[in-house]
């Protein structure tokens, strides 16, 4: 990926020497969902599998996530939508304000400031920037505290990015999704959420999700990842347009798709996959919806809404 020598976003917060304050379980923390600021009884269902499935690839212990028990899952403000596809605990803290993957995460989110404004005009609408927070180890954002360990997410509450880059090194090592492409994939899926928020299609999910079973508020979930996961093809396909991709770019983001597939995790993991457990969607599917954006750039193209995925 030709990256170098391009402009690099301002809307970086780089809190990688302040994260660790307060605790996960500590202080009244709580990982809360509700889907564009708004909390419901479907959220809490969505919360319980994301953070027991996340608990099973991961090792950690679901209940300091959830409140040891005790009622962790009370509405509060803001949400988010996680990536419970990885994440190593934070090293980063004291890291160069300067460091080259630092370099790295600000030009591709400016990559995409452009490639949204810009698709976002043709629309007649406004793209507001999201903020991308790096932070080390775990952070409090408007969703509440999140740890490394459910990945990368995105935080409709105060629409920012929350990244620990010891990911990228876990995407690697762990889960052998290589490449510079393969790290800018993961943002411009997180980008893609703020893109669902910013057109409503959150909220609506917020809505449908109400009252459903847990079966199927997950199968809602996972048509919201999915149309991210186009969304980010969307996103490639107009930085391939600007000679940015080198051969081989786009095939590490589909080996990232397919490494980060719920059934693939799952298997890896536990050796056995629930498919009614699933809430990003299987790595074909990943792979099939990234693609979809990325043949034609089309927005018309990410409809997951609705039909077989």
């Amino acid at each position: 990926m030709l990256w170098r020598g391009r402009r690099q976003s301002d809307n970086i917060e780089d809190d990688r020497s302040d994260s660790g304050g307060g605790g996960i379980g500590g202080g009244g923390g709580q990982f809360q969902l509700p889907i564009g600021g708004r909390t419901g009884g479907g959220g809490s269902i969505i919360l319980v599998i994301l953070v027991v499935i996340a608990g099973w690839y991961f090792g950690f212990d679901p209940s300091a996530i959830l409140g040891g028990g005790d009622g962790g899952l009370l509405p509060g403000g803001g949400g988010q939508i996680t990536d419970n596809s990885g994440g190593g605990q934070g090293s980063g803290a004291g890291a160069p304000a300067n460091d080259e993957m630092k370099q790295f995460v600000a030009t591709v989110l400016a990559e995409t400031e452009d490639t949204w404004t810009g698709i976002f005009k043709s629309q007649g609408l406004t793209y507001e920037d999201p903020k991308l927070v790096l932070f080390s180890g775990q952070v409090r954002s408007a969703c509440g505290f999140a740890s490394a360990a459910a990945g990368p997410f995105y935080c409709p509450g105060d629409h920012k990015v929350y990244l620990d880059m010891t990911f990228f090194q876990q995407l690697d090592q762990q889960f052998g999704a290589s490449g510079e492409f393969a790290r800018a994939y993961v943002i411009a899926h997180e980008v893609g959420h703020h893109v669902q928020n910013l057109t409503g299609i959150m909220g609506k999910f917020n809505q449908m999700r109400q009252g459903m079973s847990e079966a199927d508020a997950n199968q809602l979930s996972v048509r919201i990842e999915l149309q991210a996961d186009c969304f980010a093809g969307v996103w490639a396909h107009y930085t391939a347009q600007k000679g940015i991709l080198e051969q081989g770019d786009f095939e590490s983001a589909l080996n990232a798709a397919k490494q980060i597939g719920d059934d693939t995790l799952q298997k890896k993991m536990q050796g056995y996959v629930v498919p009614e457990s699933f809430n990003h969607g299987t790595s074909q599917q990943r792979q099939t919806w990234l693609t979809r954006g990325y043949k034609n750039g089309k927005l018309s193209d990410c409809n997951t809404m609705s039909g077989p995925l």
